[in-house]
């Protein structure tokens, strides 16, 4: 059983650290999504100017640091050094956060559709001792796809397209044998077309396959995708999910 796919009980995974509770993709961000009950974290990666693999979800510094310009017209170093959503963090590196989160299961979306920013977060994961508890995931297949080739033994969710075919599998009662990925990594809704129900999760679960939802929110959403079988929830509020899971674990209405 792989630590980022599925667990003894649904998993919890604090979305970009528990963006409601503080600094989104920051140490503080995921020091505190751990603390509120997290099982782990999930993160997003960019490439910086100098090759380096770091933590941010936008491909502009612009909305999340007291800087502006796109995040690889700067150095991992000078990335280090700016401050994230008046925290007082800087931009961390993906090596970074592998070393002090050693006991953490991670999901890592790669937002930039390149196999090369694929085979580096695949060599970190690899040097960091870390394939045992990493998943990956990005709405590109180009990323994903470079990573099943390189090192099929880390874990990939689908891809928008694969999920999309999966999804019309579903309503003909299909599995997705075929399938590179061993996760949905997904929203509940997209665009107001369902994508979670509870056929999507039985067919998921006859291929051998996690379903892991975002953005979870609320006790109310948390209960109801459980029932409907789903592996893990992705959160921006930690603290209420995981509750939410060991309340619904221990049949508490």
């Amino acid at each position: 059983m792989h630590r980022a796919l599925r667990g003894s009980r649904p998993l919890v995974f604090a979305h970009r650290g528990g963006a409601k509770a503080g600094p989104e993709n920051t140490i503080a961000a995921f020091d505190g999504g751990l603390a509120a009950g997290a099982d782990g974290l999930e993160l997003d990666v960019r490439l910086s100017g100098d090759g380096e693999v770091v933590v941010i979800h936008d491909p502009t510094v612009d909305r999340t640091t007291n800087h502006r310009g796109a995040v690889s017209a700067y150095s991992a170093a000078e990335l280090e050094r700016f401050n994230v959503l008046g925290s007082g963090d800087g931009v961390p590196r993906l090596r970074t956060v592998l070393e002090r989160y050693r006991d953490a299961a991670l999901i890592i979306e790669m937002k930039d559709a390149s196999a090369d920013l694929a085979l580096r977060v695949a060599n970190l994961v690899r040097e960091a001792g870390a394939i045992e508890r990493v998943a990956l995931g990005s709405f590109h297949a180009t990323p994903l796809k470079a990573v099943r080739r390189y090192e099929p033994r880390i874990p990939t969710g689908s891809a928008r397209d694969e999920t999309r075919l999966a999804l019309y599998a579903s309503y003909a009662g299909i599995a997705p044998f075929w399938a590179g990925y061993r996760a949905f990594q997904v929203p509940e809704l997209t665009s107001g077309q369902r994508v979670v129900s509870k056929r999507f999760v039985k067919m998921a679960h006859a291929a051998g396959l996690a379903v892991q939802v975002w953005t979870v929110d609320t006790p109310h959403d948390v209960a109801r995708l459980l029932g409907w079988g789903v592996d893990a929830v992705i959160s921006d509020c930690p603290e209420v999910a995981a509750r939410a899971v060991r309340d619904w674990s221990a049949g508490v209405p």
